[in-house]
């Protein structure tokens, strides 16, 4: 699965993407011709390296005639409807712009179909919207992740007038995004960039674990302190690190005081229910000298924010921590072994193409052992040598 991550060092705009893209090998006539299926008239995109701190970029430019912008979300989303895009190209831009419409809405506080897209409605960022989608399926990028997202600072002219940066519309399209703002006076961010990268990336952070096979740099228009470029590394997502499965899991911490700890058993237990990878407990030494309790949750990402709401729900705390971190593991798969005691659920773990452990589960063997009257220690012993005769391939 072919993966770009996009480095907004140097924060992102909509020109910016597709000159990274034209960098990592999309071809310029190919992508004017894709973008003739918008039947958009008027226009046309230039293409140009040029050097930022001493790196090469590449500089998109779409010069339109006569252009002034301030169509209506109306309008853009019929034009995209009545264009021969691809049907996933048109849901995209249709979205993108849908997103570009509610944040205007919003800042202006009008409704929706009351609002006039003042500069993100001119044809250049049309262009810039659709050629980035295009660029995209060019490359056969399948998944978008990115770094925070760098603001600048200071006032931005637009069609309103001085506005700070970042610009209003910008501030409500990275709600709920990792954002930072650095010494540098300018719109780093712009709308369109914003739109068109928090609609199509999967997630925010550091750099997946990935095999670059490509890097291209889009140039903005400001000459800074530091280079005006996104830069865009294009490869594939690496699952195995020496035989184990990487991947990104939610850390959830919080210190707790003043609680019954006969509770916590009952927190674990929901939290393993609810999807908790693992829950533990570690005593700590908090203020005043008080002894307390570390609860720690690992969790999938997507399970965080249910997995946060049991933690406050159920505990005394007031407030939950949180890190992504990365994680290796055994890939593993689950197996039937036929006892003198019944049958054990196991687990098989693997490391690459070979079995690298076999553990009975626990709670199979606890109750094969008290309904036999057998020492446990019996029952694991004849799993693990029952196990040798079962037909289990060396990959799960």
């Amino acid at each position: 699965m072919k993966t770009a991550y996009f480095d907004c060092f140097s924060g992102i705009s909509g020109n910016m993407i597709l000159g990274a893209l034209i960098d990592l090998g999309v071809d310029i006539d190919g992508l004017r011709t894709g973008l003739g299926a918008l039947r958009l008239e008027g226009y046309h995109v230039e293409a140009r390296r040029v050097a930022k701190q001493g790196i090469s970029g590449i500089y998109v430019e779409v010069v339109a005639q006569g252009d002034e912008g301030g169509r209506g979300l109306a309008d853009i989303l019929g034009l995209i409807d009545q264009s021969n895009l691809s049907d996933d190209i048109k849901e995209q831009g249709k979205r993108i712009f849908m997103r570009l419409g509610e944040a205007e809405a919003k800042v202006h506080h009008k409704d929706l179909d009351a609002v006039h897209l003042h500069e993100v409605g001119a044809v250049d960022t049309i262009i810039d919207v659709v050629g980035s989608l295009i660029g995209l399926k060019m490359l056969g990028v399948e998944e978008v992740s990115c770094s925070p997202l760098n603001l600048g600072q200071g006032l931005v002219e637009c069609s309103h007038g001085l506005l700070p940066v970042p610009a209003p519309i910008t501030a409500e399209l990275v709600k709920e995004v990792p954002v930072r703002a650095t010494d540098v006076e300018g719109e780093l961010t712009t709308p369109t960039g914003a739109a068109i990268v928090t609609s199509i990336a999967a997630r925010f952070g550091d750099m997946p674990l990935m095999k670059i096979h490509g890097v291209g740099y889009g140039a903005g228009k400001m000459d800074l302190h530091l280079p005006n470029l996104l830069r865009v590394f294009l490869g594939e997502p690496v699952e195995q690190a020496d035989g184990y499965a990487a991947e990104r899991v939610t850390v959830l911490e919080t210190n707790i005081d003043d609680m019954n700890p006969q509770l916590y058993d009952h927190i674990m237990e929901r939290l393993l229910r609810a999807g908790a990878l693992d829950v533990f407990l570690t005593p700590v030494q908090m203020k005043k000298n008080r002894p307390g309790t570390l609860l720690s949750v690992v969790a999938q990402n997507e399970d965080a924010g249910k997995l946060v709401d049991i933690i406050l729900e159920e505990s005394s705390t007031l407030g939950v921590r949180f890190s992504e971190r990365r994680r290796f593991s055994l890939a593993r798969s689950s197996h039937l072994v036929e006892t003198s005691f019944g049958k054990i659920r196991v687990k098989v773990a693997y490391r690459g193409d070979t079995i690298a452990k076999v553990v009975p589960e626990y709670e199979d063997c606890k109750k094969a052992a008290e309904d036999c009257s057998v020492p446990i220690s019996q029952v694991y012993a004849e799993v693990q040598r029952n196990f040798k005769d079962l037909d289990v391939p060396t990959r799960g």
